[in-house]
């Protein structure tokens, strides 16, 4: 067990072959003034950490961090999937409308590029590159951001550019993420209660579809890297859907997690294509085992293993990269929040 100091919200493992032993997370907190006038701006403070193991290599300080890998207003780091000729690459999204790309050199996070995607009172509250299926130097990101909108970056010569800016929902898109057989697509879900699909190709003057067919918020979604054409949504109503891109309207199937499904990842391994983990905010850490596509119906899931050492919401999950193509159990990295913990385990 590691004490993050900060409340802890994201953790990401390194997927390039030369540090998959490190692992990110990320942590903010919201520093309470009792003397500063009614509706002052609060001061957001965040770290990044970055751990071998559970042994600290750096402990990186900057004012209103939000994300490493996901979203809410807090930290947001995600490592970008690159060729093996590029060294490790650090996407931070904080919560003053900003994503900053580092790179992972002799045992530290160096400054790579910058790009303010939003105005300083704008939280970015999730990324995801395109690039997880097939690394390359650079992926594109695309970012969600606390006032509705969503934010498309491109790699250019000095990093990331914006290209493009647009309004998605009517409350906090708490999740935009792509389809990662299909780097035109951007799948998203917020506040609003529903769930939209976006084309690069075709602008953003209307989504590609919106399915409003959810009774709470949707937090979490996340492409197959191993199953074309399916993608799992979580939502605050303790539910994770699986969905085919072909019919985005109705779930091919769903199970409940209990607690609220915050943040969902597949694991890594074709061998264990139908293992999702999942932070169920008030209900701890599970993985869960989908029926195989032509399985049991909506009721196909089952739980494998949950964690329940942490005495907080459960918020931040990663799958090791270490020993990820095996059979047997994988390792996996938990944070939460109030209790401002990170942990290691297998499941």
């Amino acid at each position: 067990m590691e004490d993050t100091i900060f409340p802890a919200d994201s953790v990401e493992f390194c997927p390039h072959p030369a540090a998959r032993d490190v692992l990110v997370c990320g942590t903010y907190n919201l520093e309470k003034n009792a003397a500063a006038p009614e509706g002052s701006k609060q001061k957001r403070t965040g770290q990044c950490l970055v751990y071998r193991r559970l042994t600290c290599l750096l402990c990186w300080t900057r004012n209103g961090t939000l994300q490493i890998s996901s979203a809410t207003s807090r930290l947001n780091p995600s490592r970008c999937h690159r060729s093996l000729s590029a060294p490790p690459l650090l996407g931070v999204a904080d919560s003053e409308g900003n994503i900053s790309l580092y790179e992972w050199k002799d045992n530290e996070l160096q400054s790579h590029s910058s790009v303010s995607c939003a105005p300083s009172d704008v939280l970015c509250l999730s990324l995801d590159w395109s690039n997880r299926r097939h690394p390359i130097a650079l992926g594109s990101l695309v970012v969600s951001l606390s006032n509705g909108s969503l934010c498309h970056l491109s790699p250019s010569e000095s990093g990331l550019s914006i290209t493009n800016s647009w309004h998605a929902h009517d409350f906090e898109p708490w999740i935009a993420a792509w389809d990662y057989w299909d780097s035109s697509l951007i799948y998203s879900g917020g506040d609003d209660l529903k769930l939209k699909g976006w084309d690069i190709r075709q602008g953003f003057s209307q989504s590609t579809f919106t399915n409003k067919r959810f009774e709470a918020g949707i937090t979490t979604i996340q492409s197959h890297p191993h199953i074309e054409n399916q993608f799992a949504v979580g939502s605050y109503d303790n539910t994770v859907r699986l969905f085919d891109k072909r019919k985005p309207l109705l779930p091919v199937t769903q199970v409940d997690v209990g607690g609220g499904a915050w943040r969902v990842k597949w694991h890594l391994s074709a061998s264990r294509k139908q293992d999702l983990l999942v932070a169920c905010m008030h209900d701890g850490f599970k993985v869960v085992r989908f029926a195989e596509p032509d399985g049991a119906g909506l009721d196909g899931g089952k739980v494998l293993k949950r964690f329940d050492s942490h005495t907080s919401l459960a918020y931040g999950a990663d799958w090791s990269f270490d020993d990820s193509g095996s059979e047997r159990e994988t390792l996996i990295a938990s944070c939460s929040f109030y209790d401002h913990t990170l942990r290691l385990w297998t499941g």
